[in-house]
């Protein structure tokens, strides 16, 4: 990402958005503690997906602007690949944004919520599109 233009007014605006959403991460990670009161846990169960959605999607927003080819801020060789992680991105936002409906919350499987078991979707979709990169490294 270091190939980003930082003076564009929606580039700072991001930035300051995903920091901001970075800060909050971990303590709404804190809250999901489904020992607690079960309303603590629905309402920051619903804020702790809306901030890993809005995480991914400003990620998302951050590729695009990479593969805006009249920019030319990357090698044409890499245009296809970074299209890729852009909409896994944004799959995965979209796949965040899903979960907060009330009833990934009310549907359970032996005993745990199907919308933490949901989060685990978007991480298999971004870990999986990583793996051609990890093997070509390592042969």
């Amino acid at each position: 990402m270091s190939v980003l233009p930082l003076e564009t007014a929606t580039t700072v605006l991001l930035n300051i958005a995903l920091l901001f959403l970075v800060s909050v991460e971990p303590y709404l990670l804190s809250l999901l503690n489904p020992a607690e009161t079960i309303l603590i846990f629905d309402f920051a169960s619903i804020v702790y997906a809306l901030d890993l959605s809005g995480l991914l999607a400003i990620l998302g927003m951050f590729t695009h602007m990479l593969t805006v080819e009249e920019r030319k801020l990357i090698p044409a060789r890499l245009l296809g690949q970074q299209r890729r992680i852009r909409n896994a991105f944004l799959f995965s936002a979209f796949l965040f944004l899903i979960s907060t409906f009330p009833q990934f919350l009310v549907w359970r499987f032996e005993g745990t919520p199907v919308r933490v078991l949901f989060w685990y979707v978007p991480l298999i979709v971004l870990w999986s599109l990583q793996l051609p990169g990890i093997w070509k490294r390592n042969r």
